[in-house]
């Protein structure tokens, strides 16, 4: 039993978040569903950033970043601003109303129900991504909201798949987002994920 069914991952226990920073220039911020509390005395939390994203980078250099717990009630929107595009080139927090924490970055608190503010302690490299431990600075309570899981998000906030080649014999599912694409063979080179972005040579064969 050998092979790997790309929606198994969706099986997983997770919360959503987003992580915040501030490159000196401008906020900034990403959806994450690696953060793990790893200690409670000290209390320490680990986050893991695919190192392709640029706030991979922001932390890296700062050294610092929030962790905003999203909850139940945060829109579609959310995950489209801070998850489907770059930081690179978008200000995501472009007219949005926020709160600061004592460490100057933002929190998009009309979407969260916690916040911690987080101090790199150490960095594993795992390739692909990087393992930031962290020491909790702050936290604090913004809501009694219900905390959005990657399954609630799946179930109740994601638009759901919709056919994009009707008649086709195939499903290929996008390993990021889950999207099916349908089709006599797997996306075209130029496919790109319309909910993440996620380039369609890597979608998988259902």
């Amino acid at each position: 039993m050998s092979a790997i069914d790309a929606t198994s991952f969706f099986k997983i226990g997770y919360g959503l978040y987003v992580v915040t920073t501030n490159d000196g220039k401008r906020d900034n911020g990403m959806i994450c569903n690696t953060v793990v509390q790893v200690t409670g005395e000290p209390p320490k939390l680990s986050v893991t950033i695919n190192k392709a994203n640029y706030t991979h980078d922001v932390i890296k250099e700062t050294g610092k970043m929030n962790v905003c717990t999203l909850a139940e009630s945060a829109p579609f929107s959310v995950f489209e601003n801070f998850g489907f595009r770059s930081g690179r080139d978008a200000d995501k927090f472009e007219g949005g109303a926020l709160l600061r924490t004592a460490n100057g970055l933002a929190v998009p608190a009309r979407d969260c129900n916690s916040v911690f503010s987080l101090k790199v302690e150490s960095y594993i490299d795992l390739e692909t991504h990087g393992m930031f431990i962290c020491s909790v600075e702050e936290a604090l309570v913004l809501s009694d909201a219900p905390t959005m899981t990657y399954a609630y998000y799946h179930e109740n906030v994601k638009p759901k798949p919709q056919s994009a080649a009707p008649g086709g014999k195939k499903r290929w599912i996008c390993p990021i987002c889950g999207y099916v694409y349908e089709g006599e063979g797997q996306p075209p080179a130029d496919y790109i994920c319309p909910l993440c972005k996620h380039p369609g040579s890597e979608f998988i064969e259902e």
